[in-house]
């Protein structure tokens, strides 16, 4: 919830957790985990044990344990120095490449005062450009490439780059993808789109991708992860990153700018006007034709499974009737791991920044969960929701009782089809022998015994009633559940280069 808070207020609101020593702080882990995977602000303040024992086996000690999974991390042994260290936290959390820091605070160090007056200043936030002559050289390069693609990350979420990306993009009259984390960054129904990837893809991203010489990457890491977009051999690529570690750690680059996106955009912007006597050339409804063409040909492929009457249910058709029930520009969605993330993120199309939480360097079922809560918190007069499947509950569900509870009114969509679908296709044996990837439950009605509202939904036609009632009640204040029994789908829009 507190990575939610800071991912859909672009790092302007950070989301800060505290949690007791021992289980407390050993259970956090995986969540802390989670954000510095896909370099998420946020501030983790665990108690420790008392600090004649902290150091000692078998006493977890949070100052030892997450230093590979923050960026700042420090033990306050002494009360007086509790406002240095959270003046150092916070301003390590405001600034340079967004991730979890750690102040841990021994038990005994609570019970004890610290002097007043605190004099406590907010810390600053402070942005760097990039090297001005490598500004040109870069602006020169994109001019000159004839199949330019733009590939922008979640750093044009932080910096608020909506406007100064889509404007390069019109200049240079160059389509656009986004990661995963970025989706959203660029509006979908653009006619330089190319929609978001991630482990899938749209047919138009692919080709493009293909095809493309240069490929330039704004506010992204370009790291390898079977999450994300990969990046085709023997293309030129030139990278834009607030941190230089990215910097042909890999893939090799032509060019580089190290810098917050949107400096980075506004300086691109200046150069490229420049160079293109401040108009474009003339290229982008050619550009735009070609991206329509694909794109028709990929949904004629796909618009069967996403219109389909079949029972059990086409989780695809779910999600798009989704789509168009809601109010995408109203709405904050977020997948989970496994088939929800593969199903949704092609399909699914935004039109407002910061409308979709795109995750998944590291894949924590149940992930989404707390997401939708947290966008909840941080915009309660937006629909939340997220997407999950049936061993996504298994692992969070019972906090579904926390909105319940704290009175979160999410929309919670689960596509069930009692099996971990997604692993038949490489655990034939397993499945048959010991019917390993078998699950089973009544999730609304779990749903309903903790106190929110649920349904279970198994026919086509009523998909877009119970999404509707769904929306009514959480306007009333009401979480909700959503459970489609869907088919074992095993297909998704996976291209390879």
């Amino acid at each position: 919830m507190a990575d939610a808070v800071s991912r859909v207020t672009s790092g302007q609101k950070i989301g800060v957790f505290t949690m007791q020593h021992g289980p407390g702080s050993e259970n956090a882990f995986g969540g802390v985990a989670q954000a510095y995977g896909d370099s998420v602000p946020i501030v983790v303040l665990p108690g420790g044990y008392p600090r004649r024992i902290t150091n000692i086996p078998p006493n977890f000690n949070s100052f030892i344990n997450y230093r590979h999974v923050t960026k700042w991390i420090e033990q306050v042994i002494l009360p007086d120095a509790v406002p240095d260290a959270l003046r150092r936290a916070f301003t390590q959390v405001k600034n340079g490449r967004p991730r979890p820091v750690l102040v841990e605070i021994p038990t005994d160090v609570f019970q004890e005062e610290i002097p007043e007056p605190l004099n406590y200043t907010a810390a600053p936030r402070m942005r760097s450009g990039p090297d001005p002559k490598a500004v040109a050289e870069v602006a020169a390069a994109l001019v000159a490439a004839e199949r330019l693609v733009i590939y922008a990350g979640q750093g044009v979420h932080y910096a608020q780059a909506w406007s100064q990306l889509r404007q390069l993009a019109e200049l240079l009259e160059a389509p656009v993808t986004t990661s995963l984390q970025g989706k959203s960054a660029f509006p979908e129904n653009h006619p330089l789109s190319l929609g978001s990837g991630g482990r899938s893809v749209s047919k138009q991203l692919h080709e493009f991708l293909k095809n493309a010489d240069v490929i330039f990457g704004i506010g992204c890491s370009f790291a390898t992860t079977n999450y994300g977009v990969a990046m085709p051999k023997g293309k030129v690529i030139i990278h834009s990153t607030l941190d230089a570690a990215d910097i042909n750690k890999d893939v090799p680059v032509e060019r580089a700018l190290v810098g917050d996106a949107a400096l980075t955009l506004d300086a691109l912007l200046l150069e490229v006007k420049d160079r293109l006597k401040g108009k474009p050339r003339g290229r982008a409804q050619a550009v735009a034709a070609e991206i329509k063409r694909i794109k028709a040909e990929w949904m004629a492929q796909w618009m069967p499974k996403l219109t389909s009457s079949a029972t059990p249910l086409s989780p695809y058709r779910v999600i798009n009737d989704l789509l168009h029930t809601v109010d995408p520009a109203r709405t904050i969605i977020t997948h989970d791991a496994g088939s929800p993330r593969d199903q949704i993120s092609p399909f699914w199309e935004c039109t407002e920044p910061l409308s979709y939480i795109g995750w998944g360097k590291t894949t924590q079922l149940g992930y989404g969960l707390g997401l939708a809560m947290g966008a909840k918190l941080a915009h309660p007069d937006k629909l939340c929701v997220n997407v999950w499947g049936d061993a996504a509950i298994g692992f969070t569900g019972m906090d579904f009782e926390t909105a319940v509870r704290e009175r979160i009114p999410i929309l919670s969509v689960l596509l069930n089809n009692f099996s971990m679908a997604i692993e038949l296709p490489i655990m034939k044996t397993a499945t048959e022998k010991y019917r390993s990837t078998d699950i089973s439950g009544h999730y609304a009605d779990m749903a309903k015994a903790f106190g929110g509202h649920g349904e279970r939904v198994t026919e086509p036609g009523d998909i877009v009633p119970a999404i509707q009632r769904g929306i009514k009640k959480t306007e009333e204040g009401v979480p909700v559940l959503l459970e489609f029994i869907t088919e074992k789908e095993i297909d998704f829009s996976i291209y390879k280069y």
